[in-house]
C-alpha cells in the first residue's frame, strides 16, 4: 500500500478551491473535500475536481440510523470518489449498512473508513462532554476493531494511534491521520498532533494536511515538503 499526502481543501466556495488547485501544475495532490466545501458547492465540485485528475477523499462523516446512512451512501456511490467516511460511534450495524449502500451493482466501491475520535478531542473533553470515561487509546482501539469487524477498510485516527491500530487490526487496515503539522508550525485547535516524518515512522498510511499547506506562503512548496517528509 502506497503512502500519500491528502490536502484538506477546507474552502467555502468553488471559486476559491479551483483557484487554489490551479497553482499545482505538476503533481496532482490527493484532495479532501469536507463539509464546508461540499455544502457550499454541492456534488458538482467533486466531479470537477475529479475531472482535473485528482484523487478525492469525501469527508462527510455520516452518522445516523443504519437505513438513512445506507441510502445516503448509495447516492454517494455515484460520485467517482476514492475514499469516504462515517463515524464509528454510529455502531457496527450502521457501518455494515453503509457498505451495503456504497457498493455499486458491479461490486466496486470507494474505500470506506471510520472516524474513531476527532483529533480535537482529548481525554478531558471526552470524559467531560461525552461521558466516556475509558482511556482514549482504548476507545480508539475499540472503535477501530468495530470498524474492521463491520468490513470497513480503515479508520481516521490521530497519528499517535496509527501504529497501535495496525497492531490491533493488521497492516492492511488503513490509517488516515489528520492533526499533522510541521515541526516549526502552529498546531491550531488540534490536540493530538505529529509531524509528517514522525507520522511516517509510526506507520500512518495517509496524512491529511490543511492549513500548513493551504495557508502557506507557497502552498506548492509546503505540499512538496510534506511529500518529501512522509512519502519519499
Amino acid at each position: 500500500m502506497g503512502k500519500d499526502v491528502i490536502i484538506a481543501c477546507d474552502f467555502s466556495s468553488k471559486e476559491e478551491t479551483l483557484a487554489f488547485l490551479d497553482i499545482f501544475q505538476g503533481r496532482k495532490p490527493y484532495v479532501k473535500i469536507g463539509m464546508e466545501l461540499f455544502y457550499a458547492a454541492g456534488p458538482d465540485i467533486v466531479r470537477e475536481i475529479k475531472q482535473r485528475g485528482h484523487k478525492i477523499f469525501l469527508d462527510l462523516k455520516l452518522h445516523d440510523i443504519p437505513n438513512t446512512v445506507k441510502k445516503a451512501m448509495s447516492v454517494l456511490s455515484h460520485l467517482d470518489v476514492d475514499m469516504t467516511n462515517l463515524h464509528a460511534a454510529g455502531t457496527v450495524r450502521m457501518m455494515e449498512a453503509a457498505i451495503e449502500g456504497l457498493t455499486r451493482p458491479d461490486g466496486t466501491r470507494p474505500l470506506l473508513i471510520a472516524v474513531t475520535q476527532l483529533t480535537s478531542t482529548d481525554q478531558e473533553s471526552m470524559e467531560r462532554d461525552l461521558w466516556i470515561e475509558k482511556p482514549i487509546d482504548q476507545v480508539v482501539m475499540h472503535y477501530a476493531e468495530n470498524a474492521k469487524r463491520a468490513g470497513l477498510d480503515g479508520v481516521v485516527c490521530s497519528p499517535l494511534e496509527a501504529g497501535k491500530v495496525h497492531a490491533a487490526c493488521g497492516a492492511q487496515f488503513i490509517t488516515v491521520t489528520p492533526g499533522v503539522r510541521f515541526a516549526d508550525g502552529d498546531v491550531g485547535d488540534q490536540k493530538r498532533v505529529m509531524t509528517p516524518a514522525a507520522a511516517k515512522e509510526i506507520g500512518s498510511d495517509y496524512i491529511v494536511v490543511g492549513r500548513p499547506v493551504t495557508q502557506a506562503e507557497d502552498p506548492v512548496a509546503a505540499y512538496e515538503r510534506c511529500v518529501r517528509e512522509f512519502v519519499d
